[in-house]
């Protein structure tokens, strides 16, 4: 049977400060006055029943996410003790399901992407679900780069399979590459943006992260024991204690021999970043601003505001943001260091309350 997994456990640092410790990303709403959340559950609907969509997320956002998905069952909602990464959450996932369904096939899903062309998006996942599950294959969606996007890792097609969107057996990933590297596979026209999208059986996966993960596949099997037991959450804990985490990417899709990619035709965005926040802003004058701005002489300048009036006079390449309590006004180039930056300002206690 097919269900989708929709990650919705990630802080969402680089947005910081308009995704916080207590309402990440997830929960923002830019698009149709939505959050990415329910845009995300809404958009995989038509093609998975509601009783078969399922969310993974950290303990503290889930009161948050039974209160923006109603409709969801609240056993459908995983959570974690801690955050150990993308393997860990799908591999948890992936234990849980098949103890429900062996022949259970998952679509994974981030909570905070933007996706225009729907019909393309669920014909998209409707091949990868089939590849998945006739092949054994493990599927990722692929959106061929617009430009040279550092922020985003890459996978190179190797030898086309078939199927009515072409599809590919992947020849390799490449993660976050300098914007030079960037250019070469633009112009080499076989590279493909990562979308961080991913189809599977849930078998296949943590088959291959018993060859990859040996040390995490062992605690999976200790939390599968205990799945449906009155000690499955504290064998959760007591596993994930012992769980070094790692990227499903790094971990898994980087090794795997049974890596398949399709070409995807939908317009894609992961808004992980100002930049890529910034192309739903209005244009003004080569700026992207929201609502209660006003701008003289500036250039290539992305602001977001709330309630206050921010005015921008001679500036040019700055991201400035007003989020009531806290304002950011950062150089655009620095828009991929967000995370480290509020890694520093976490250590100081004087800033516990702003995080």
């Amino acid at each position: 049977m097919l269900y989708a997994l929709i990650l919705a456990g990630g802080k969402g640092t680089r947005l910081y400060p308009l995704s916080r410790s207590d309402r990440p990303k997830q929960f923002l709403k830019v698009v149709n006055n939505k959050s990415f959340l329910v845009n995300t559950v809404e958009r995989i609907h038509p093609l998975v029943p509601t009783d078969n969509i399922y969310v993974i997320t950290n303990k503290d956002y889930e009161d948050q996410i039974k209160e923006e998905l109603s409709d969801i069952c609240a056993d459908n909602i995983f959570t974690e003790p801690s955050n150990k990464e993308t393997a860990t959450c799908i591999g948890l996932a992936a234990v849980k399901l098949l103890k429900k369904d062996k022949d259970a096939v998952m679509i994974v899903l981030p909570s905070d992407h933007h996706i225009e062309g729907e019909k393309n998006f669920l014909d998209t996942l409707t091949q990868a679900v089939e590849i998945a599950d006739r092949r054994r294959g493990v599927v990722t969606l692929g959106i061929e780069p617009s430009r040279p996007e550092t922020g985003y890792g890459y996978i190179e097609m190797g030898e086309r399979v078939g199927g009515n969107i072409a599809t590919f057996k992947v020849a390799r990933f490449t993660e976050k590459p300098n914007v030079e590297v960037a250019k070469d596979f633009i112009l080499k026209g076989t590279y493909l943006w990562n979308s961080g999208m991913f189809v599977f059986r849930a078998d296949v996966i943590l088959r291959e992260m018993e060859k990859y993960l040996p040390k995490m596949y062992r605690s999976l099997m200790e939390i599968y024991k205990n799945v449906d037991t009155e000690n499955e959450a504290s064998a959760i804990a007591e596993q994930y204690a012992l769980i070094d985490g790692i990227s499903i990417d790094f971990g898994v899709m980087q090794k795997t021999r049974k890596a398949y990619v399709l070409k995807s035709d939908f317009l894609w965005d992961d808004i992980g970043s100002f930049s890529a926040l910034s192309r739903f802003l209005g244009n003004h004058r080569s700026n992207s601003i929201s609502q209660n701005v006003f701008l003289e002489e500036c250039e290539n300048c992305s602001i977001f505001g709330s309630k206050n009036l921010i005015i921008g006079f001679g500036i040019k390449d700055l991201v400035i943001v007003d989020a009531g309590d806290v304002i950011l006004v950062m150089d655009k180039d620095k828009d991929q260091e967000i995370k480290h930056l509020l890694n520093t300002i976490n250590q100081d206690d004087n800033y516990k309350e702003y995080i």
